[in-house]
């Protein structure tokens, strides 16, 4: 019986390449690897040869995504991302074509949220989506709490003046957590985690959620009240019709002055013109802002936010820590393998 065909669009980094490659190997799939985000492409080639197969183009080009979809007239039974490639309808249209031998079933995302996938399409196509929700939660939870401090007691900025000789004091006295009142939106599995955590600490905490929830916080009644009664603002919601531009000119208004927004989520659920448009007016109550995530990512990455100093980018890593890339990677293999061997029971799918 033939082997499904699997494409790792972005493999996972460093030594979790291996034990990628064994867990999909192990479930009996026939396994190419993209080559070009891997760190030694070299290396991977002579280490797999002969187990896998191998291809080297940017998974971001739609161009070039099409052609690998339709090289040799194969096609694939699966694709997995890790980064969030763009899998849109003119992709799922050329990876289901009845030309090809092999048509797509599954695609899988090692990490939480399939918002790169337009799943109206998938749908009609009849691919299944899965993802690892929680792979992740420990890791953007602490992340969070690095930006909160970062911005806090103004590390960067100390940072930068301590490296250039300068021997930088505070001009005011920098607040202690415990004098603060974080206000989370969305109490899901990393926000939950996040209000028990910062609890810990000695803030206050209090959190807005859409559904009732089991956590040891005040729930508020809407966004406007936690954004007017919190000092610290951090979004962990996903990217849905709902929650696109959720925070924009208006809300940003409503925030305290010397307020902080923190957005690990996803970066269209902040209208980022109007973030800067906020962080540069000395008169807004928003005194800081930390994103790790944009709506322009990777070779698209910009954002009206760049140089501003009392902004903190970071390029879309809070997930990645060693333990939850682990998790991420080898749950995201068992649930393509199980889809493909159409057993579908407790695997984490897209609601079609």
């Amino acid at each position: 019986m033939e082997r499904a065909r699997i494409l790792l669009l972005d493999a996972a980094p460093g030594d979790l390449l291996a034990r990628e490659l064994e867990r999909l190997l192990g479930h009996g799939l026939a396994v190419t690897l993209n080559l070009r985000r891997v760190a030694d492409p070299a290396g991977a080639r002579a280490a797999w040869a002969g187990r896998v197969g191998f291809t080297d183009f940017d998974a971001f080009d739609a161009s070039a995504l099409l052609a690998e979809i339709g090289r040799d007239g194969l096609g694939y039974h699966a694709v997995k991302s890790r980064a969030g490639v763009p899998l849109r309808a003119a992709f799922l249209a050329a990876a289901t074509d009845a030309a090809l031998t092999h048509r797509l079933r599954v695609i899988g995302r090692a990490g939480a949220g399939t918002d790169h996938v337009d799943s109206v399409a998938a749908a009609r196509h009849g691919i299944t989506i899965t993802h690892t929700p929680g792979s992740n939660t420990n890791a953007v939870a602490e992340f969070a709490l690095a930006q909160l401090l970062a911005l806090t007691r103004d590390l960067a900025a100390h940072n930068e003046a301590a490296h250039g000789g300068n021997w930088r004091a505070p001009t005011a006295p920098a607040v202690e957590l415990s004098e603060l009142t974080l206000g989370v939106v969305g109490l899901g599995r990393i926000g939950s985690v996040l209000a028990e955590r910062a609890t810990s600490l000695g803030m206050a905490v209090q959190g807005l959620s859409r559904r009732p929830v089991e956590v040891p916080v005040p729930v508020v009644p809407s966004l406007a009240a936690l954004l007017t009664t919190s000092d610290v603002v951090s979004l962990h919601l996903p990217l849905t019709v709902r929650t696109q531009g959720l925070i924009g000119k208006a809300e940003l208004a409503l925030m305290r002055p010397g307020s902080i927004l923190l957005n690990t989520a996803r970066g269209a659920i902040v209208d980022e013109q109007a973030l800067a448009d906020a962080l540069r007016d000395p008169s807004h109550p928003l005194a800081a802002a930390a994103v790790d995530t944009f709506e322009h990512e990777h070779a698209a990455f910009a954002s009206p936010l760049f140089g501003l100093p009392n902004a903190l980018l970071t390029p879309h890593v809070a997930g990645m820590t060693k333990n939850a890339m682990a998790t991420a990677a080898l749950h995201c293999a068992d649930h393509i393998a199980a889809l493909l061997a159409d057993r579908p029971d407790g695997v984490p799918v897209v609601a079609r």
